[in-house]
């Protein structure tokens, strides 16, 4: 058999890729096979194809199971870190409501406790479910996807807080009359967020 492009040439291999015969002349050798020139070009230019994002096994009844657990569920859905951050708001409440402190701070632990508890099953079967159908995590707040470390903030406020009672800094009976101004500034901020974004 002659070579594809020197037709005058005995063929000494084939392609790999496109079966071409070849001559030495033509033959380019790559880790003992061999390619022809304008297959191993192609090789070259064209990257690796990642493969693609696709729909995970997440099982969402399971990882909504695992969630009533402590940072379990997050742990399922492979968010190590909110995992670590579900633990430490989890304690936090826990003491809290151990602590010494006025009635009204108490019920508010309680409260923020139960929502707590609810929340972190309905985050992991959400989170799981759109894994499981390719679609982007929904526990993702928008100002975390604009770069601003919205969980690493709050995490600082529940410490500094901690922090400035042990060192009995920290006046409860001031904050339990003072706590609704930051839900105050919490909304006043998500509108003002969402004011700007639409604008």
């Amino acid at each position: 058999m002659k070579c594809a492009v020197h037709a005058d040439v005995d063929a000494t291999g084939y392609c790999r890729d496109c079966g071409k015969a070849m001559c030495p002349g033509c033959t380019r050798e790559v880790n003992g096979a061999l390619y022809c020139e304008q297959c191993l070009a192609a090789k070259v230019a064209t990257p690796p194809a990642l493969p693609p994002a696709g729909p995970s096994s997440s099982n969402p009844g399971l990882a909504a199971t695992l969630g009533f657990i402590p940072g379990l569920g997050a742990v399922y859905n492979g968010e190590y870190a909110k995992a670590l951050i579900h633990v430490l708001v989890f304690a936090g409440l826990i003491a809290m409501m151990a602590s010494d402190v006025s009635g009204s701070t108490k019920a508010f632990a309680i409260a923020a406790f139960v929502a707590f508890c609810c929340y972190m099953p309905v985050d992991a079967y959400r989170v799981a479910k759109a894994r499981r159908l390719g679609e982007p995590d929904p526990s993702v707040l928008p100002e975390s996807a604009s770069g601003r470390p919205v969980g690493a903030i709050v995490l600082i406020v529940i410490g500094v807080l901690f922090l400035l009672k042990n060192f009995d800094l920290f006046d409860v009976e001031w904050f339990s009359r003072i706590w609704p101004l930051g839900l105050v500034a919490l909304g006043a901020y998500l509108v003002w967020s969402r004011m700007k974004s639409t604008s």
